[in-house]
C-alpha cells in the first residue's frame, strides 16, 4: 500500500497529465478535437470508397452503371458544352487583348488550347457535374436513408453500398474524363469564334497552334485530373446523402438538404484543392 500510494504522488504523473484547469488544455482541445474529427471522416470516406470501388466488378452491375453513365454523363452534356463554349470565348477574348500588347497574338491558339486542356477544362466540368448531378445524388440518397429504404435494404440482405454507390462510382470514372473532353473542344472551338470571326485573328494561324502546342502529356493529365475529381465528386456528394441520419446539426428533410449543401460545398473545395496536388505531380 506504501508503494501505491508513492508512486500515485509521483510528480512525474502530473506532469504527464495535466490538471483539467490547465489553460494550455482549454486552448488546445477545440482545435486537437476537430483534428480528430476530421481525420476520423477521412478515415471513413476511404473505407466508404473502397468498399464500392470493389463491388464495381460484379457482373450484376452492368445495367445500373448504364443508367448512372446516362444521368451523371449525358445529361450533363448539355449544360458542360454550354459552359465550356462561353468559357473559351471569354479566354479567347480576354487573351487576344493581352497578346496584342506583346505582339503576340499569333499564339491565341495556344493560349486558349493549354489553358483549357490542362486546367479550366477539368476543373470547370467537374463543378458543372458536382452542381447538377452531386447534389442530386447527395439528395436522393438521403431521402431514401431517412425514408428507411436503405434499411430495408440491408433487412433484404442487400449491400446498400453496392447497390447504390458501386454504380455512380463506375459511372463517374467513365463519365467525367469523356465530358471534360467535349468541354476542351467546344472551349477551343469558343477562342476560335471570339478570336477569329469577332476579332480578326487568321483561323489558320489559330488552329495550327492549338495542334502544334498540345501534347499528349498535356491531354492525359487533364484527364487524370478529371478522373481523380470524379471520385472526389461522387464519393463525397454519396458519403453525405448516405450518413445523412448521422447529423447532429439537423434531421428528417431538413438534414438532407444540409448533406447537400455539404457536399456540393465540399467537393468543390476538394477539386481545387486536388487540382494542386495532381499538378504538383504532374509538372
Amino acid at each position: 500500500m506504501a508503494a501505491e500510494d508513492s508512486s500515485a504522488q509521483n510528480p512525474s504523473d502530473e506532469v504527464a497529465l495535466p490538471k483539467p484547469g490547465n489553460p494550455l488544455t482549454w486552448l488546445f482541445h477545440p482545435f486537437g478535437a476537430r483534428a480528430i474529427q476530421i481525420n476520423g471522416n477521412l478515415g471513413a470516406l476511404a473505407i466508404f470508397f473502397l468498399r464500392a470501388f470493389i463491388q464495381i466488378f460484379h457482373p450484376k452491375q452492368f445495367s445500373a452503371i448504364v443508367q448512372q453513365i446516362y444521368f451523371i454523363g449525358a445529361k450533363s452534356a448539355q449544360i458542360v458544352m454550354l459552359v465550356g463554349f462561353f468559357t473559351g470565348m471569354v479566354l479567347g477574348l480576354q487573351l487576344y487583348h493581352v497578346l496584342v500588347k506583346f505582339g503576340s497574338v499569333g499564339v491565341l491558339g495556344t493560349a486558349v488550347a493549354l489553358s483549357l486542356i490542362r486546367e479550366m477544362g477539368p476543373v470547370l466540368t467537374a463543378i458543372m457535374i458536382t452542381a447538377r448531378a452531386g447534389s442530386a445524388m447527395t439528395a436522393e440518397i438521403g431521402i431514401q436513408r431517412i425514408s428507411e429504404q436503405i434499411d430495408a435494404l440491408s433487412t433484404m440482405r442487400i449491400d446498400p453500398v453496392g447497390f447504390l454507390i458501386s454504380p455512380r462510382v463506375a459511372a463517374a470514372i467513365i463519365s467525367f474524363p469523356i465530358l471534360t473532353t467535349f468541354f476542351d473542344l467546344i472551349g477551343i472551338l469558343g477562342g476560335w469564334v471570339s478570336g477569329c470571326l469577332l476579332l480578326g485573328v487568321n483561323s489558320g494561324a489559330y488552329f495550327y497552334r492549338v495542334v502544334s502546342a498540345t501534347e499528349l502529356s498535356d491531354i492525359t493529365g487533364g484527364l487524370v485530373k478529371s478522373l481523380v475529381f470524379g471520385l472526389l465528386v461522387v464519393t463525397i456528394c454519396c458519403f453525405q446523402g448516405f450518413f445523412t441520419h448521422m447529423r447532429t446539426d439537423s434531421y428528417g428533410a431538413r438534414s438532407v438538404s444540409m448533406s447537400t449543401t455539404s457536399a456540393v460545398v465540399f467537393s468543390c473545395v476538394m477539386i481545387l484543392i486536388s487540382d494542386y496536388v495532381v499538378t504538383t505531380f504532374i509538372l
